[in-house]
């Protein structure tokens, strides 16, 4: 999978893609991502790429002509499945999105700033666009970390043992089970028996259990959408 993000500020997104699962994704050549730099393709002067919001009010706002410069460029190079903007006000990201994204073979993720992007852009090139909750951060960037870890984990042959991710919280719309390892007893504190006793079916019984009743508990909306 190729992964290519707009950005005003690429080095902030150095650090997330260069540890633990992404950088291995990277080194076993099942994921490529690339950063590019809004401000290569303004023709404005001294690199701007934002400006006022047509109607007043306060905030700058990302200009069309560099974003779609950029776009456009990088369209004549890769067919992207989808252009993702990241934004507060576009549909929240849950597991179920990752794993239909994790199947796409081309992705382009432009990350927003000051107030937002363009309209016009947004109306023309973006086909998919993606909130990672109900607040506001500086910026997209971190978003398309969160994003990007989420979709390259699913990638097959990055993980170790990939039926670990179909284990994970939200899939199936329950949250993960407990778990635990050694030592078996911890001040007192001991590991529910049916885990040592080697009876697989018994442990995945259990397992199930109580991922029912902790998302019983603690996310009861998540039933919901599973029935």
């Amino acid at each position: 999978m190729q992964i290519d993000i707009i950005t005003v500020l690429p080095d902030l997104l150095v650090s997330p893609f260069s540890h633990s699962i992404i950088k291995r994704a990277k080194d076993k050549g099942l994921l490529t991502i690339n950063l590019v730099n809004l401000r290569d393709y303004t023709p404005y002067a001294r690199a701007q790429v934002d400006d006022y919001s047509f109607g007043g009010g306060a905030g700058m706002v990302l200009m069309a002509e560099p974003l779609v410069n950029a776009i456009e460029s990088l369209q004549k190079k890769i067919l992207y499945d989808d252009i993702i903007y990241l934004t507060p006000d576009g549909k929240t990201l849950n597991q179920q999105m990752a794993n239909s994204l994790s199947l796409k073979k081309n992705l382009l993720m432009i990350c927003g700033h000051y107030k937002g992007i363009d309209q016009r852009v947004r109306d023309h090139f973006v086909t998919c666009e993606i909130s990672i909750g109900d607040y506001v951060l500086s910026g997209g960037e971190l978003a398309a970390a969160v994003l990007t870890d989420a979709i390259g984990r699913l990638l097959p042959g990055v993980l170790n043992d990939e039926s670990s991710a179909l284990t994970d919280s939200f899939q199936d719309h329950l949250l993960a089970p407990p778990v635990y390892t050694r030592p078996e007893n911890f001040r007192g504190w001991m590991v529910p028996p049916v885990l040592m006793s080697g009876n697989h079916k018994l442990i995945e019984d259990w397992r199930y259990e109580q991922s029912v009743q902790r998302t019983q508990q603690l996310r009861p909306d998540l039933l919901k959408n599973k029935s």
